[in-house]
């Protein structure tokens, strides 16, 4: 054995580091001494590294002798480096990283960012982000640049690394806020274009988007993710029907019906999407206005089976292992029929947590979750992460993204959530059940919902849902759901 005699605290054959009152004390135990925080039975608030009848103690009741004094702040904490805890040593750093060499200060606009990064509860993980030589050469040619711009930051390469302190930035208020889902449309379409491969073609194509879809996105405040997606897709097939038009020898002005039938059928039906285009050409006075396509057909995706909701319901709530945020969001869908995009969006202004009730506001009335479905929202309210980091100060979303003040993507849940189900067909399963039991009004009221959405929802329904509020307490009983 290595290490033949084992550690008084975790009893574990450890390297011994010191030896304390209470005995041999290995490395891990001792760098958990040193972070454990607390009161003293005396009164002494701080480090507890000590322990007495089982219980943390300060150093002076346990009788340890360890350096735990910070020679800068003067505060008791664990020390990182030259008698200087990490706090002081990350706002030593950051002060380096952003203070411009040329007058050794850090300019106004950078200044509520470094407060963040300094006062974060963790600063360890701060020191490990600013350690990193991509993320220090980009602080520090940042503390120098010309201005702190959004045009400043495009010029830059692309890296994950300028959009986090883009993000950081726009959290702490250095930057305007700007929709980046219009500049990704805008520099998305704009390489786009060198895919048409005639240029009267690609001339039609660069007014569709300039006219159609960047006058739209821009006249929205913010840009639903489903609709960014949606022009590109649309901008795709635009230009598949173009360079259709170009390889059969076809200019818009000649466009025929009997083009557009033998496009839509020796195709996919993603070229259905081109009806918009051609509306817009039409309008636009490029082609026969007479000209038609069959548009896109809504509402014919799968839902899912009221068997396949109890099972899933079972699964997310009492016997999977998701984690707490995971469970909250698959609660919104299955049990309320709410959309991914709008689950990303609630803050925790709609939701209520107390040691009784847990209530949430979804659309007119709060709305009270019994157990087990109130369990991952408790779980939330007391760790909501990202809150150790400079990332989220004082963020209000409930499903909090990696990038500082900003809510999880539809797209990034959406996909967290498919190992177990179908966001899309559950929704529209728990919507075709609810309609069978409760008035279209109140639905919709109560979940936030278009009355004429759940309308449509409610001409499918037929059965009673007593059955579905039977299996919705079975599962919180713990009962093998059907």
């Amino acid at each position: 054995m290595t290490w033949p005699i084992p550690c008084a605290r975790c009893q574990g054959h450890h390297e011994i580091v010191a030896t304390w009152p209470d005995g041999p004390v290995c490395r891990y135990c001792y760098q958990a001494a040193k972070r454990t925080t607390g009161t003293c039975a005396c009164g002494h608030t701080g480090v507890l590294p000590g322990r007495l009848d089982g219980r943390p103690t300060c150093r002076d009741c346990s009788g340890i002798a360890v350096n735990l004094d910070c020679r800068t702040c003067r505060a008791e904490a664990e020390l990182h480096s030259n008698g200087q805890c990490w706090a002081c040593v990350l706002a030593a750093t950051v002060d380096r990283l952003l203070a411009d060499p040329r007058t050794d200060r850090i300019r106004p606009a950078l200044l509520p960012v470094a407060t963040a990064l300094k006062t974060m509860t963790r600063p360890n993980s701060g020191l490990t982000w600013l350690h990193q030589p991509h993320v220090t050469a980009f602080l520090t040619g940042l503390a120098t640049a010309p201005a702190i711009t959004h045009e400043a930051l495009d010029e830059l390469p692309a890296s994950r690394t300028r959009e986090y302190v883009r993000a950081l930035l726009l959290a702490h208020g250095a930057l305007p806020i700007r929709d980046e889902l219009v500049v990704r449309y805008d520099d998305w379409a704009t390489a786009a274009l060198a895919r048409v491969t005639t240029g009267d073609h690609r001339k039609v194509l660069r007014r569709f988007i300039r006219w159609h879809h960047q006058r739209r996105l821009q006249a929205m405040t913010p840009v639903p993710y489903g609709t960014f997606l949606s022009a590109k897709q649309s901008t795709t097939v635009a230009i598949d029907f173009l360079n259709w038009l170009t390889t059969h020898g076809i200019q818009m002005p000649g466009l025929q019906q009997a083009h557009l039938d033998q496009w839509q059928t020796e195709g996919p039906t993603t070229r259905q999407t081109a009806h918009g285009f051609l509306n817009w050409a039409i309008t636009s006075q490029l082609v026969d206005p007479t000209l038609t396509m069959t548009p896109h057909r809504r509402g014919t995706s799968p839902r899912l089976n009221l068997t396949d909701q109890h099972r899933a319901l079972h699964r997310v709530t009492v016997s999977g292992d998701l984690p707490a945020r995971d469970r909250a969001a698959a609660i919104l869908v299955l049990v309320f029929g709410q959309q991914i995009k709008d689950v990303v969006k609630l803050t925790w202004q709609d939701v209520t947590v107390t040691d009784e009730l847990v209530t949430l506001v979804l659309g007119a009335d709060p709305i009270a979750l019994p157990a087990p479905l109130d369990e991952p929202w408790r779980a939330l309210a007391a760790a909501p992460g990202h809150d150790a980091t400079a990332a989220h100060p004082n963020s209000p979303w409930v499903f909090r993204s990696s990038l500082p003040g900003q809510h999880l993507s539809a797209g990034h849940l959406r996909h967290r959530l498919s190992t177990h189900f179908s966001a899309r067909a559950a929704r529209l399963g728990t919507l075709h059940e609810l309609t069978k039991h409760a008035p279209v009004a109140i639905i919709a009221d109560t979940l936030g919902y278009a009355p004429a959405t759940i309308a449509h929802h409610a001409t499918a329904s037929s059965a009673g849902y007593a059955q579905y509020v039977a299996a919705i307490r079975a599962t919180q009983k713990g009962e093998p759901t059907p």
